[in-house]
């Protein structure tokens, strides 16, 4: 029964090399793919998926129940309103889109069809993230009063995932920002999903300090929620792949959680807690072999087939990150103007 039927939009590096096998791992079936690549529609056919040139095509196809849309942010939009009056549920990449406007009209149009939608925030189901939630639940940080996050890569000019594809992460048309359009969706989603509170305010600022191209290459961010925990964010597309650059701490009057290489695509990473009255640290268990595209898999076709689970998604908690991420770019642009 929970087996879920999927198609995927825009075949390319996430989609081939972390959702297609995190299908496979729930035990789910990938039975289409739309790209308008002919090099991605046989790579799809290889792994023994039908493989469409339009995005038409997909939705006319019947076995597929829920779709994952994994194009270029700009083309976000698009897609999602199509299949949002199509009745096929709808696993969207982070950021909804490259632009808020985009977002917003996504956002009506799940609203108005009543599509079953999320974000795909995978982070949301890394197994060392849910330890640390559960663990902040019980109280054992006592008073939460910050969050820091540091999510950095390399990401230069000739970076291909896929031979022959251009970097399209660098194109402000395509992507609507760099590395805190990107990066930054993440750290405020696991705000939210840590603490089970949103971010109300926020600023930052950004640089374009070591890459050559026309989008950021790294954002410092700020934030506080309604209850006063602060939070601070520094994404990049200018840290060295080689040095430590994925690091997550909730810090509270009775302790610390740290997670190191937790942040990203694949399974694994390190979480523990350090004890606010003796300063000792112990290592927190999780399920370090559970890949965070699996457990999304898993999650959203539970949901799919049990609705009462569907509270777990919500367009509008998405609309608000994206609003976030716009008012930071605002306010970037603002201390820009101020030292010009």
């Amino acid at each position: 029964m929970d087996a879920v039927r999927w198609g995927i939009v825009g075949y390319g590096w996430v989609a081939r090399d972390y959702m297609a096998p995190g299908i496979r791992g729930a035990d789910h079936r990938l039975v289409a793919v739309c790209d308008p690549g002919a090099a991605s529609r046989a790579a799809a056919e290889a792994e023994g998926a039908r493989a469409y040139d339009s995005l038409d095509r997909l939705i006319a196809d019947a076995e597929v129940e829920a779709v994952y849309v994994a194009t270029p942010n700009h083309l976000h939009r698009q897609a999602v309103e199509a299949l949002s009056a199509s009745g096929k549920a709808i696993l969207c990449e982070k950021p909804m889109a490259a632009t808020l406007r985009d977002a917003e009209a996504m956002a009506e149009a799940v609203g108005r069809g009543g599509a079953f939608y999320g974000t795909a925030f995978d982070q949301r189901h890394h197994p060392g993230h849910r330890a640390m939630r559960d663990r902040i639940a019980r109280g054992q940080l006592g008073t939460v009063t910050a969050i820091r996050i540091v999510y950095a890569c390399w990401l230069g000019r000739d970076w291909a995932a896929c031979p022959g594809q251009d970097n399209w992460r660098i194109d402000p048309a395509q992507a609507g920002g760099g590395a805190l359009m990107d990066l930054a969706p993440h750290g405020i989603d696991l705000v939210d999903y840590l603490l089970g509170e949103s971010l109300v305010d926020i600023t930052a600022l950004t640089q374009i300090r070591a890459q050559d191209y026309a989008v950021d290459d790294g954002a410092l961010l700020i934030g506080r929620t309604a209850d006063g925990v602060l939070a601070s964010l520094n994404v990049a597309y200018n840290c060295p792949d080689a040095l430590p650059r994925r690091r997550l701490e909730v810090v509270g009057t009775k302790g610390l959680l740290t997670a190191i290489d937790t942040m990203g695509q694949t399974a694994g990473g390190t979480v523990s807690f350090t004890d606010g009255a003796t300063g000792r640290s112990e290592p927190v268990a999780f399920g370090a072999e559970a890949s965070p595209f699996t457990e999304q898999v898993r999650a959203f076709g539970s949901a799919l087939r049990r609705p009462a689970e569907r509270d777990a998604y919500s367009a509008a908690r998405d609309l608000h990150t994206m609003r976030l991420i716009a008012r930071a770019y605002g306010a970037a642009s603002q201390a820009d103007g101020s030292n010009t």
